[in-house]
């Protein structure tokens, strides 16, 4: 497996993992009987646990784009540095957003959020160009 697809299996996992603590937070605060019911009156989260909650939207919106770039710099045997590098920073910059967003970090959460995107034209423009 290059490092790539190996990258893009992590942040897959990372990516499925993430409801865990939004998703303990709404069973310690509600029940687990709320919480696995229909939750047409659920009792609104905790700000972290909102906050997780959407910053895992936003990984997961964000992977269809890096996995069809990853994908397809695989199949058209697209390897180089840049694509290596660009997936190991996406990686990480997806784990940073998560908890700065999660902590409320306003500012560093854009900034990580930005790099993440970068990595992706990145994988893109190596696309286009080869």
């Amino acid at each position: 497996m290059t490092t790539d697809l190996h990258y893009l299996a992590l942040t897959t996992l990372v990516t499925a993992l993430m409801w865990l603590p939004y998703g303990t937070s709404m069973i310690v605060d509600q029940g687990l009987l709320a919480v696995v019911g229909n939750r047409d009156q659920a009792k609104p989260l905790a700000p972290w646990a909102e906050r997780a909650k959407r910053a895992h939207e936003n990984a997961l919106a964000s992977l269809v784009v890096f996995a069809c770039l990853v994908l397809l710099a695989h199949a058209g045997g697209v390897s180089s540095p840049a694509v290596t590098a660009a997936s190991i920073v996406y990686f990480w910059m997806r784990i940073a957003h998560y908890v700065v967003y999660s902590m409320g970090v306003i500012f560093v959460r854009t900034l990580v959020w930005s790099i993440a995107w970068i990595c992706q034209l990145t994988i893109a423009w190596q696309i286009l160009t080869a």
